[in-house]
């Protein structure tokens, strides 16, 4: 988590992504860290959700406008750009918080 949190830091200070990027690294890597048995997911995109609106000041992710918990292609998009994300590329994930 420290290191987590130092990054997260230094983006913020530095400008070193858009702030919906820096709210959705934040809710990628905190997810994988997997802090509880159970609810990473919705402890990540509520994390995100207060980054973008708290500090931010900008409108919470809709993430998909759906019930993640659920199965159905909406949850299929999420692991989908999830996994994408575990490999560097940000921008599913990015468009489906905004979706």
């Amino acid at each position: 988590m420290k290191y987590l949190l130092d990054d997260v830091l230094y983006w913020y200070k530095n400008d070193t992504f858009p702030p919906d990027e820096i709210a959705i690294r934040f809710k990628h890597r905190l997810v994988s860290i997997h802090c509880f048995p159970n609810g990473n997911g919705r402890h990540s995109r509520l994390m995100a959700d207060i980054i973008i609106e708290k500090i931010y000041k900008k409108p919470i992710f809709s993430w998909g406008a759906s019930n993640l918990s659920k199965e159905g292609d909406t949850r299929k998009t999420y692991l989908r750009a999830l996994k994408t994300a575990d490999n560097g590329n940000y921008n599913l994930l990015l468009d489906f918080a905004r979706s």
